[in-house]
């Protein structure tokens, strides 16, 4: 089972860094005022992380089923490792937000140029690969400091922070829910569906459209790029607290789950 904890880890994380280094391709976009091909680009980002988290569900399932033969098993103390590994894929991508920037804008120049994600691919090889060590940028003090001017949307922060612990929690709380509740496990099991539904309709209607206008008044302004950036920035941050906040969740959300499932069985 240790094998098995360790990819899970490791797809959360680089699932999770994914997701949230999509603000750097948007703000490539912006710089280059070229929105379109960089929300496009976000798409396909996005689905081939999103399509990672299918291949991790199963393996967590696995360990689900052992913990219900095997009461030794602290699968509430895995959960909350798996919420830890979010945390840590958040945080990559905010040191990495400068250098994914930076290689958004490129692989943004080269899809246009390409015409399309397969032609992208194909044109890539070890060399190109090599010469992206170049783009690299660290995170400095001033970046910090910027962080700190200005107004920082925070409406719109509070709510990516609750959206994000709804997502990052969704699963784990039904499995859980299962475990709570072995008479209506399966019932229990096909919530996730219902709970990630519930997030994405959230996020699409109380959190796109408001980061759209803002992107939209960026690229009508002069120094918009530099304003978009920090709010992105600060997405990113609550982002990162929606991770944390998944952990308080997690077992009020199973006990919900668990109570629902009762009721319709």
């Amino acid at each position: 089972m240790t094998v098995q904890l360790i990819i899970i880890i490791f797809l959360t994380i680089v699932i999770h860094a994914t997701e949230t280094l999509t603000y750097g391709i948007r703000l490539g976009g912006i710089k280059l005022k070229k929105i379109a091909v960089a929300l496009s680009l976000t798409g396909i980002v996005l689905l081939i992380a999103r399509t990672s988290n299918m291949f991790q569900a199963p393996i967590i399932g696995v360990i689900v089923d052992r913990a219900k033969a095997d009461s030794t098993i602290d699968v509430l103390g895995i959960f909350h490792i798996l919420l830890f590994s979010a945390s840590i894929g958040t945080l990559l991508a905010l040191f990495l937000y400068p250098t994914g920037t930076r290689l958004a804008m490129l692989m943004i120049e080269r899809l246009e140029i390409e015409g399309s994600a397969i032609a992208l691919m194909r044109t890539s090889n070890i060399h190109k690969l090599r010469r992206t060590s170049s783009y690299v940028r660290r995170p400095r003090m001033h970046m910090i400091h910027k962080l700190r001017v200005g107004g920082i949307p925070k409406r719109i922060m509070l709510i990516n922070m609750v959206v994000t612990a709804i997502y990052t929690t969704g699963i784990l709380a039904a499995l859980y829910a299962s475990i709570l509740n072995p008479e209506h496990s399966t019932t229990a099991n096909m919530a996730t569906g219902l709970v990630n539904g519930i997030a994405t309709i959230l996020l699409t209607l109380l959190l796109d459209p408001q980061i759209a206008l803002m992107t939209e008044r960026a690229l009508n302004k002069e120094n918009g790029a530099e304003e978009i950036a920090k709010t992105y920035a600060w997405l990113m941050i609550a982002r990162f607290f929606g991770t944390l906040l998944a952990h308080l969740l997690l077992i009020p959300s199973a006990w919900l789950i668990s109570w629902v499932s009762r009721i319709i069985g």
